[in-house]
């Protein structure tokens, strides 16, 4: 799937990898995001559905999942590896991400993303719908950032349930 961002790669680069920037807007509609980045590098995704009749992966309402990049190439690729905090075997695996991005003609930045490894109950359709409304959400945020819905956030401690482990 592609997008066509008004922004520099410099620009859209950050935003793909910040996690300030990526918890306001890589989450679908209908959701929050709370990213806790980890010692380690990694990062722990926590994306909760607003809906309290959603079913969430691994909670009652929220699905979480930790991540890594595995490549970086400043303003040209991002790939990244991330695995759903599950005892579901069928949302059990390792899906990569990998974002390219192009100067575009006429000025911005052409950004193409592929998905490799959905775990079986993740539907290709509901990744692409999910995929689909964040890359506008990223849009919305690159081209008008002071207007831009901010529903997610950066955590720095870690959540109650893992402050007493």
């Amino acid at each position: 799937m592609g997008r066509l961002l008004r922004a520099e790669r410099a620009v859209v680069f950050r935003a793909l990898t910040d996690p300030a920037m990526i918890a306001r807007w890589r989450f679908p509609d209908g959701m929050t995001s709370v990213i806790e980045p980890q010692d380690d590098g990694t990062f722990r995704v926590t994306l909760t559905y607003e809906s309290p009749d959603a079913q969430g992966k691994t909670t009652a309402r929220s699905d979480t999942y930790r991540g890594r990049f595995t490549r970086l190439i400043p303003d040209e690729l991002v790939v990244e590896v991330d695995e759903f905090e599950t005892a579901d075997p069928s949302l059990a695996g390792a899906m990569t991400s990998t974002i390219t991005l192009r100067d575009a003609p006429g000025g911005g930045t052409e950004l193409v993303a592929t998905h490799e490894g959905l775990p079986p109950a993740v539907s290709l359709e509901d990744n692409e719908l999910g995929w689909r409304e964040a890359l506008a959400r990223l849009e919305a945020l690159l081209s008008r950032p002071e207007t831009a819905p901010l529903r997610g956030d950066v955590r720095r401690e870690p959540f109650p349930e893992e402050a007493s482990a």
